[in-house]
């Protein structure tokens, strides 16, 4: 098998502020959430991260909106690399403390997805290469390759690069933190 690495970034830690409580967000009828409400999980991580960076008193712009049936929260402005961490670690862990805080004002596990500086479609794209590169070792070798650990976010990228491509799939093995992808020639 063959393994294939990719480029960390920095890593700084940062303090996180506490989030304000308040009742559920109304369903719709079949018993998921609407636009309105997506969108209004957006806004509760949007002030949330708002309070994280004046506590770092970092200055960064933030975007709420919903895409493809998600709350996004962006973060855009200079001197936000330590929000990113070492191959987005610490970016996932605000996400996590996002997503609580969420949680604790509507009551309900959010599927949020959190950017700061471009770093996630910046991945993806990086992801998209290394998947593609990973499909041309196997389909030309014929032997299975197996990737770095990498996060929930960056396997699902690989996965839809993978998935979309003929002669090869991809699937996951291990447990976090070092869970990795194979990818395997499909006969």
């Amino acid at each position: 098998m063959t393994d294939i690495s990719t480029q960390p970034a920095e890593h700084e830690a940062a303090d996180v502020p506490a989030a304000p409580s308040s009742s559920p967000p109304a369903a719709d009828e079949d018993g998921g959430r609407d636009g309105g409400d997506l969108f209004h999980e957006s806004e509760i991580a949007a002030d949330y991260i708002e309070g994280l960076l004046d506590i770092l008193d970092y200055d960064g712009d933030i975007d709420e909106m919903v895409n493809a049936g998600r709350p996004v929260v962006e973060v855009v402005g200079g001197r936000l690399q330590a929000l990113v961490g070492t191959r987005g670690a610490t970016l996932e862990a605000l996400q996590e403390l996002a997503r609580l805080a969420v949680f604790r004002q509507t009551g309900t596990p959010s599927r949020l997805l959190l950017d700061v500086g471009g770093y996630r479609a910046a991945r993806r794209k990086e992801l998209g290469a290394i998947a593609k590169n990973a499909a041309e070792k196997v389909k030309e070798y014929g032997e299975p390759v197996r990737l770095e650990p990498m996060s929930a976010f960056e396997r699902k990228c690989v996965h839809d690069v993978i998935n979309a491509l003929a002669g090869v799939a991809s699937e996951s093995e291990g447990v976090e933190p070092s869970r990795r992808i194979v990818v395997r020639p499909v006969s």
